[in-house]
């Protein structure tokens, strides 16, 4: 199996992901990182190379973060330690400082024994799979290793927050004063600065999840365990819920009567206001095949074309700097504003939500309802061949689904990446008609493709 993922390495902490293997990973990157035009060019003006570390506040971060800084130093590298901060300010502040690359140590919305390593080139954009796949060839290859003056240094980055709060607040088309926020920080690394960039913005805030202990991160808060902050909006009379996920690169939010606003419907509320100010690049907004049929046809009805890509924020982003694209993301919340940002962001997203609410002084439910969200049904079909999607029984029953549901719905069959398994997804105007056809298509998913 590749070490690399989706995103990143990952997996338990001291399990697979070991204090060994971060430092080997630091090495190798090093490696791979520091060669190149620009590597060289900058060894050539006696410019050292530099990279950001960073993490966030689960327990294993601390020995993680520790070997991938001392594999990194141990190779020539030196090291801007920015403590615990969410993933897009590591990113963006690759950028700020025109560093070499990157290191994140964080497992993004996983439980606290899980951990990962998300790796970031120059200018705090994602590793391309041929550049992974370099350094997991270069795990076995030959380690840089100076002496004397030539070892890399491990210094603290002071000013990291500092520096993306004021990026945050840059970038606001409108102050959110006379807002009242709940946050939820999911124990996670938006606990330092979502509340302090609120605040700072004008809002009134009224902060949950923000007790990080090195073992609490994402349990039962954040993005994936929306309840709480629900029920505290609702409780308090707060105009609005926003949630992060551990490493603040999510955002979903809840309405002031505690409905839950997802990423589509977040990208729906940015696009339309960005298509209105001039920034919606082409018209275009990049989604994944998931999102909802209600997100196209409330895009459909504004005069902006979504392009479709495949599961995954990476590939939205490919899809994004292919086109030069202003504005994509998932339903799950990673949304990415590229004027701002070279990933998703959490906080910014937030922060652009609420200021849209404070621009046009409405509410959150009234800026969604440009918006009717479609039923969707998700059945995963277990221990069939993932490979025969294709079957021509198969495409027979998705073919007359499809045209029974005609445009008040959709079908979508999806196998997965790693196990033996085929997701059936139905969406219809009624929850009903969803399940109908998808427990329809699982069976004959089922019949044709068992192993």
């Amino acid at each position: 199996m590749p070490l690399f993922g989706t995103d990143g390495v990952r997996g338990l902490a001291n399990g697979l992901l070991t204090a060994e293997l971060a430092l080997h990973l630091a090495q190798a990157t090093a490696v791979v990182l520091g060669q190149g035009r620009s590597a060289e060019a900058r060894k050539a003006e006696g410019r050292r190379l530099t990279a950001v570390v960073a993490r966030d506040p689960r327990v294993s971060g601390e020995f993680l973060a520790a070997a991938v800084s001392a594999g990194l130093a141990s190779s020539g590298v030196d090291v801007l330690d920015a403590g615990v901060i969410p993933t897009p300010a590591t990113a963006f502040l690759i950028a700020d400082r025109d560093a070499d690359f990157g290191v994140m140590v964080s497992a993004s919305h996983n439980p606290a024994p899980d951990n990962g390593i998300k790796i970031f080139a120059r200018g705090g954009t994602k590793l391309p799979d041929i550049v992974e796949q370099r350094i997991e060839r270069a795990l076995e290859g030959q380690r840089l290793q100076p002496t004397g003056a030539d070892v890399g240094r491990i210094r603290r980055f002071a000013d990291a927050e500092d520096r993306y709060v004021l990026h945050l607040l840059g970038s606001l088309p409108h102050r959110l004063d006379g807002i009242h926020v709940v946050l939820d920080c999911a124990h996670g690394a938006a606990a330092g600065v979502s509340p302090e960039t609120f605040k700072d913005a004008g809002a009134t805030v009224t902060v949950i999840g923000a007790d990080p202990d090195g073992l609490n991160i994402n349990d039962g808060v954040g993005s994936t365990h929306l309840d709480v902050l629900a029920e505290t909006v609702v409780r308090l009379g707060a105009d609005v819920g926003i949630a992060h996920d551990g490493d603040a690169d999510r955002c979903l939010a809840v309405d002031a009567q505690g409905n839950v606003v997802d990423g589509d419907q977040i990208m729906a509320i940015l696009a339309v206001a960005m298509k209105e100010r001039g920034t919606l690049v082409d018209d275009t907004l990049v989604a994944t095949v998931m999102s909802n049929l209600g997100l196209h046809r409330a895009m459909e009805a504004h005069g902006i074309r979504v392009l479709q890509t495949g599961v995954g924020d990476r590939y939205v982003l490919e899809a994004m700097n292919e086109g030069g694209y202003s504005l994509g993301g998932e339903q799950s919340g990673h949304v990415i504003m590229s004027d701002f940002a070279t990933t998703g962001d959490g906080l910014l997203t937030g922060l652009h939500v609420v200021a849209e609410m404070a621009r046009q002084g409405k509410t959150l439910a009234e800026l969604a309802s440009l918006m009717t969200v479609y039923p969707q049904v998700l059945v995963n079909v277990r221990d069939v061949d993932r490979d025969g999607v294709d079957d021509e029984g198969v495409q027979a029953a998705v073919a007359a689904s499809t045209a029974e549901l005609g445009d008040s719905g959709r079908v979508l069959l999806r196998a997965s990446g790693t196990e033996p398994l085929v997701r059936v997804m139905v969406e219809a105007a009624s929850e009903d008609v969803a399940r109908a056809h998808a427990d329809r298509l699982a069976d004959v998913v089922r019949e044709r493709l068992a192993l």
